[in-house]
């Protein structure tokens, strides 16, 4: 007979689990995939859902959640601010809300929310596109803040902070001379950036040279962490290029590029990297094939690097959304094609390939678990996905007067899913 503290130890090693949390923009693994399981595959706005939070203003920012908290950077459209927000995972109440910045745009299509924040269980570190980068401790007291702009971009720059072994990353992939009035008097340049993330201070600045052009030059992707052959490294991607860097120091390891030989000049990137079973995948942008590339090279990669290319099965492809890789494949979702593809990904070869529900565009990036991919698009609508055969399970409404601007990644964690739209944070499952 099993004794009472090794049947106790089994049930809290069952429960810790399946109560995983998702402290960045793509989760605990970086790659949009989690190991929950039992989560929910149908609800209402008001069936199944532990509670809905009322949100002071819309944002592409996905949420993140770590123990009984939620983290939410957004806009307040009431006092035109920047606000930092933490919510009560178990009852949706707002435990703070801090103003970060006045001013929430630069241009009609996204604002400075847009980026994810990031935790490590300690602190919470928000960024948003206007340069201001601030950290608080769980109980809303301010730890450290600066602002890292000007940025020489287009359009809202939008990265995401990522918090891995102790340090704060940032990526600036920008322009190399200011456009539109943004970005600093003469030569701007490109680079990687580590922080101690307890105090704010400068570890380490890497440049990033490019041989793009223009607004090639300029990457709205996140830096992403993979470990391959017992190697750390940083994936980039932008610049017409996808790079491996020293977590450590931000040396570039490997160089793969390009998808662009003509040096287009309006050819931006969204998507961020995503790797797995020692593949890094890059999706060009517009309807560009996805490009997959061996993780263990070493210096400038020419054709032996590349694996594998989708041009032949166009369906595959991504200008916004990130892949996800789960149970062994590359999710693709595209966008501009409204098509899903399950990827082997030593090959390439498609598994499957469906076209995604409904009329809406899908630019939130994919979430996998529990055998199922979850999808949001621009109405707010919320596909569930069979991993194995592209079966589509359910498809919810979570925006009853749709605006055609959602953007913010469907989350999992601690068995809930958590659904953001313009105007609401909503947590699924009880």
């Amino acid at each position: 007979m099993m004794c009472r503290y090794c049947l106790l130890l089994v049930v809290l090693v069952a429960t810790s689990s399946q109560a995983a949390d998702w402290g960045q923009w793509r989760g605990p693994h970086f790659n949009g995939s989690s190991e929950e399981t039992g989560l929910p595959t149908s609800w209402s706005l008001t069936d199944n859902i532990a509670w809905a939070t009322e949100m002071p203003g819309p944002s592409a920012s996905t949420p993140v959640v770590w123990g009984d908290r939620v983290f939410v950077s957004t806009t307040d459209t009431k006092s035109d601010t920047l606000q930092a927000l933490c919510l009560d995972r178990k009852t949706g109440a707002i435990l703070w809300q801090h103003e970060v910045a006045k001013g929430t745009h630069k241009d009609n299509r996204s604002s400075y929310a847009g980026p994810s924040p990031a935790t490590d269980g300690e602190r919470v570190v928000f960024f948003y596109g206007n340069g201001d980068l601030v950290t608080y401790d769980f109980e809303g007291r301010k730890i450290w803040s600066k602002n890292i702009g000007p940025f020489a971009f287009g359009w809202t720059f939008s990265t995401s902070p990522l918090l891995y072994d102790g340090k704060l990353y940032m990526q600036i992939l920008q322009r190399d001379v200011a456009v539109a009035g943004q970005g600093s008097p003469g030569k701007n340049d490109s680079y990687l950036l580590a922080l101690d993330p307890a105090t704010g201070k400068e570890l380490w600045r890497k440049s990033r040279p490019s041989k793009a052009r223009a607004e090639s030059l300029e990457a709205f992707t996140t830096p992403v962490p993979y470990v391959h052959g017992g190697r750390k490294q940083l994936l980039v991607a932008g610049g017409d290029a996808i790079s491996g860097h020293d977590p450590e120091t931000g040396t570039e390891l490997w160089r793969w590029g390009t998808w662009n030989p003509e040096r287009i000049g309006h050819w931006r990137l969204v998507p961020s990297p995503i790797a797995g079973e020692g593949v890094v995948l890059a999706c060009a942008p517009k309807r560009d094939p996805v490009y997959a590339v061996t993780a263990d090279g070493e210096g400038s990669l020419g054709d032996a690097g590349l694996l594998w290319t989708s041009r032949d099965n166009r369906p595959v492809s991504s200008d916004v959304p990130t892949p996800a890789f789960y149970d062994g494949d590359f999710f693709v979702l595209s966008d501009v094609r409204k098509m899903l593809s399950r990827v082997e990904p030593k090959t390439g070869k498609v598994k499957w390939t469906i076209q995604t529900p409904g009329r809406a565009k899908y630019e939130a990036s994919p979430l996998a678990a529990d055998g199922k991919l979850y999808l949001i698009n621009f109405d707010g609508d919320v596909s569930v996905i069979d991993a194995k055969d592209g079966e589509v399970l359910k498809t919810i409404s979570m925006e009853p007067d749709p605006k055609g601007s959602i953007r913010s990644s469907v989350i999992a964690a601690h068995g809930q899913l958590f659904v953001r739209t313009d105007t609401k944070l909503f947590c699924i499952g009880k």
